[in-house]
């Protein structure tokens, strides 16, 4: 029986058969790594670590290439605000997510492709672009025109050819209500970090990145792309935009992504609100690795915001709670009196 799954882009469940012979050539969205990662992200990473035991199971080599993007808007602006070079603030989350992906037995992807190692390949796939009339320049930055590629919204499934032309959109994530061309190259604003390119100085926008990253050691089409359902719009979008315009090919036989909803075959349902900020992860950590997940705990918990403290008290008012009952069943096997009534469910406020 052949391996299926749901692809996003045609909302088919398909066979799955790799391109050339039996190597599977998948790309994944890594993280970004502009702060520790937390729990909703890991969902997505366990769920690509899943994948890729399922297609080894099915007896299925694999090339895989995840990428760490380690310069975008959050990057920068944390970066510059903590004095540090880019270089150095993002080598502190990048070791976390790995050390924190180890802790998770996750397995490692074939190859880790760091942005910052590839910007003089952003810029010279930007200028193939240019070359190709699918996109402008303004105010020193250069920007991809979705109006010149036909196929724009096929993955999303939404109609966008009622959007003005010409209309821009600076920042790396948006809504579709603001679908605009997007930034391809960034144009240094005061303080910011850049790099003097044949193209100009800047930095490269999100979306060029995984593109320029997938072609350059994948080949022009792949046979997967997966990532979480928050990527469709407009990151995956973009990519497929950009690199069908870069290659002339369609650019990967299925795109896979983790829902919420539970009608999808190996989904994991689940409430994002809740994943955002939920401790579960760090208590089962601590329980199972306490000598190598303190660090851990201490990292998702310890937040500045207000959101971040109460979720500690949460935490550590539900350690205390269950320390509690421990000591409570402790004290009534001693006293003979008899076995603790089960506890069906705590809520803890």
């Amino acid at each position: 029986m052949p391996l299926r799954f749901y692809n996003t882009l045609t909302q088919q469940v398909e066979d799955f058969t790799p391109a050339s012979e039996n190597t599977v050539r998948m790309y994944t969205c890594g993280p970004t790594v502009y702060d520790f990662a937390h729990i909703g992200n890991f969902r997505t990473f366990t769920f690509v670590d899943l994948l890729r035991k399922c297609l080894r199971l099915n007896g299925f080599q694999l090339n895989h290439v995840m990428n760490i993007t380690d310069v975008d808007d959050k990057i920068i602006r944390n970066a510059v605000a903590r004095r540090l070079s880019l270089e150095d603030y993002t080598k502190i989350y990048t070791e976390a997510f790995l050390e924190d992906c180890a802790s998770l037995r996750l397995e490692r992807p074939e190859r880790l492709s760091p942005a910052t190692e590839h910007i003089q390949d952003m810029a010279d796939a930007i200028q193939k672009l240019g070359d190709s009339h699918h996109t402008y320049t303004s105010e020193g930055s250069v920007y991809f025109k979705i109006a010149s590629f036909p196929g724009y919204g096929k993955l999303s499934h939404n109609d966008f050819s009622g959007n003005l032309s010409g209309a821009r959109v600076d920042v790396d994530e948006y809504d579709k209500a603001d679908a605009r061309d997007f930034a391809l190259w960034k144009t240094p604003k005061e303080g910011e970090f850049f790099w003097d390119t044949a193209i100009g100085p800047g930095r490269p926008g999100w979306h060029i990145e995984c593109s320029v990253m997938a072609i350059k050691y994948l080949g022009e089409t792949l046979d997967i792309h997966a990532g979480g359902v928050d990527l469709i719009f407009p990151h995956h979008e973009n990519e497929i935009a950009q690199s069908e315009c870069l290659t002339g090919k369609a650019r990967q036989l299925q795109v896979l992504h983790l829902c919420d909803e539970p009608r999808h075959v190996v989904w994991v349902a689940g409430d994002r609100d809740a994943l955002d900020h939920c401790a579960g992860m760090h208590g089962v950590l601590c329980e199972r690795r306490q000598h190598r997940s303190r660090t851990f705990c201490r990292r998702h918990l310890q937040h500045d915001s207000q959101r971040g403290k109460a979720e500690r008290a949460r935490w550590f008012g539900r350690q205390r709670f269950e320390h509690r009952l421990r000591l409570r069943a402790i004290t009534q096997q001693q006293r003979g009196a008899g076995r603790l009534e089960r506890t069906t469910r705590v809520r803890i406020d």
